[in-house]
């Protein structure tokens, strides 16, 4: 078999079977980086002789789990005791952390083996992966194609079987996008059920980690490795995770799916509208009721999002100073000259100008206008959802507007890039889990580009929102379909 055409559960149960030895996977996955990477741009850094080092310890059953010998990427936002964390910033070049976050402790003890790190907007912030101090990352679909942000370099190793699995995080949608554009699964869970310690932050009422992968199965086995209380974490979720998480071939019954009318604008592509609708039909053939749900608050997301984003960001970002934390100009005259230089040297175009906003967002006279407002907008969208699901199990809508757009085509017009996001920024707001699966191609220009389909459902039920999302999977073969202009397949 070849280790990296498989699942990641394929791949678990091969290597305890002994079909596969831990080391020949890891070593398949490092030898596809080396022969893609230089074109993708996904990883940021290689852990390779770690890597194969905790395989040969799997392999002679010194590391066992649940992910026993499963190569898996980490977004470079998460803290990491080997290599840098530098959240693709020159604010943090360099920087090795002296701890690791919660979930990567948790992958590397059920026995995973981290691969690297992948690149990522700065800080987060962006919706192409052209953020990036150190070059973009490039869509395996299509060499002058994005693909999504910030989490693209998560996403788009993932697309190119450059890991088994990847970790992400989401504040906005930097999950779900990418794996829209790139054609896999992902998955941002309920605020709170995944801990945060360790992940560099960016808005902390909204960041969340969650799994790429290619099948919902995969990105179930992941979550119930990551998900739990975490008492390092203030805003851990101390609620139960279900023993069945990662069993999602349970059908749910009495399915209902809810469709909002503000979530299928003429303004999305064509091809977009078109899966939901297919979507739509393979639920009612499977038995479920389609109902109509009413996200009147939706238009507001977008506005409300990045007040609220950029507040915490002007906030959360304040530490990187030069003195405190990250870059130290060389060339300050006074103390006001190397805060002032040392932050116009670290950060990117993108991260001041969010900074910017926020701190006008909180700044006197302009926080009850502004900020607080958005405060009880975000609630009225946390009630439109909280009314929607007395009617349905699931939401079903798109993850954005189109396939992914051309590198450069956003870059100037960052209201463009933003209103990216639009479908995604609802759930964000209101804490809820999203999935993004794999439901069709568009043709553009040429081309022929994956589009993701996305189910939202109530808090802290990852579990049959799982469900329903494989009752589709089940159905159609779009997770089946691999990229073959960077040489993939």
């Amino acid at each position: 078999m070849n280790p990296t055409e498989t699942t990641l559960v394929e791949l678990r149960d091969a290597i305890a079977a002994k079909d596969v030895s831990a080391e020949q996977a890891t070593r398949a996955y490092l030898d596809r980086i080396e022969s893609l990477d230089g074109k993708l741009h996904a990883y940021h850094e290689v852990f390779a002789e770690r890597a194969m080092e905790r395989a040969r310890d799997v392999d002679a059953g010194k590391l066992t789990g649940a992910l026993a010998g499963v190569p898996v990427a980490i977004k470079d936002v998460l803290a990491t005791q080997r290599g840098t964390t530098t959240c693709s910033s020159r604010m943090l070049e360099g920087f090795k952390a002296p701890y690791r976050a919660t979930v990567v402790r948790k992958l590397e003890e059920a026995g995973a083996i981290i691969l690297g790190k992948t690149n990522m907007d700065e800080f987060a912030m962006g919706s192409s992966c052209e953020h990036c101090a150190w070059g973009p990352v490039t869509n395996p679909w299509g060499e002058n194609r994005v693909p999504g942000g910030s989490s693209g370099g998560a996403a788009a190793a993932m697309a190119a079987d450059m890991c088994a699995g990847s970790i992400g995080s989401d504040t906005g949608g930097s999950i779900r996008q990418p794996a829209s554009l790139c054609g896999v699964v992902g998955l941002k869970p309920t605020y709170g059920r995944v801990s945060r310690w360790g992940l560099v932050a960016f808005a902390s009422s909204l960041d969340q980690l969650g799994p790429f992968s290619h099948t919902i199965a995969d990105a179930a086995l992941l979550l119930k490795v990551m998900a739990g209380h975490d008492p390092l974490d203030s805003t851990s979720a101390n609620i139960a995770v279900p023993d069945d998480l990662d069993d999602v071939d349970i059908k749910p019954e009495k399915l209902r799916i809810g469709l909002a009318k503000q979530y299928m604008s003429d303004q999305n592509d064509p091809a977009m509208n078109e899966a939901i609708e297919k979507a739509k039909q393979v639920y009612q053939q499977l038995g479920a009721e389609i109902v109509e749900v009413d996200l009147p608050h939706t238009d507001y997301g977008i506005p409300v999002y990045y007040i609220v984003a950029t507040a915490e960001a002007s906030s959360n970002l304040a530490r990187y100073d030069g003195v405190h934390y990250g870059h130290r100009t060389t060339q300050a005259e006074d103390l006001v000259d190397l805060y002032s230089r040392s932050r116009s040297e670290g950060f990117g175009d993108e991260v001041k100008r969010r900074i910017m906003l926020g701190t006008y967002a909180l700044s006197s006279g302009y926080y009850d206008a502004y900020y607080l407002r958005a405060l009880k907008v975000r609630r009225l969208i946390k009630q439109d959802f909280d009314s929607a699901f007395e009617k349905c199990d699931a939401i079903l809508c798109p993850t954005t507007t189109g396939p992914a757009f051309k590198m450069g085509e956003k870059t100037d017009d960052p209201l463009s890039m933003y209103l990216n996001d639009v479908y995604t920024v609802p759930a964000s707001l209101a804490g809820i889990p999203g999935v993004t699966l794999p439901g069709g191609f568009a043709d553009a220009e040429g081309q022929r580009l994956p589009l993701g389909i996305q189910l939202l459902g109530p808090a802290y039920q990852e579990a049959k929102l799982l469900r329903i999302a494989r009752c589709y999977e089940a159905q159609t073969d779009h997770h089946r379909a691999r990229p073959t202009t960077a040489g993939a397949v």
